[in-house]
């Protein structure tokens, strides 16, 4: 797959789950006591496509060579690992002569 159509498709992909997340967030209720205005099939019907959505992400990633653990960190996010300086380190450590 070239880069241009994998680009478009996956902003294809990016605009259809924006989109549909807005739409369910403009029509769910802000107050309890009033009814959801979606069927309980068009609610089925949308978790589908979000389903569909992110498996066809999850393949374009696959392809693409991006591993799943491969996810945006904050700058201030705590490191689940540490860099140890090899500086000071001689070439002869203990037991080896």
């Amino acid at each position: 797959m070239s880069e241009q159509p994998f680009s478009q498709e996956k902003r294809i992909l990016m605009a259809m789950r924006k989109t549909l997340a807005h739409i369910v967030r403009d029509l769910t209720p802000t107050d309890r006591a009033l009814s959801y205005p979606l069927s309980e099939e068009t609610v089925q019907d949308i978790r589908a496509c979000f389903e569909l959505i992110a498996a066809r992400e999850r393949e374009l990633a696959r392809e693409a060579g991006v591993t799943s653990r491969e996810r945006p960190h904050f700058a201030d996010e705590p490191r689940s690992t540490s860099v140890v300086s090899m500086q000071g380190l001689s070439s002869r450590g203990a037991g080896h002569d």
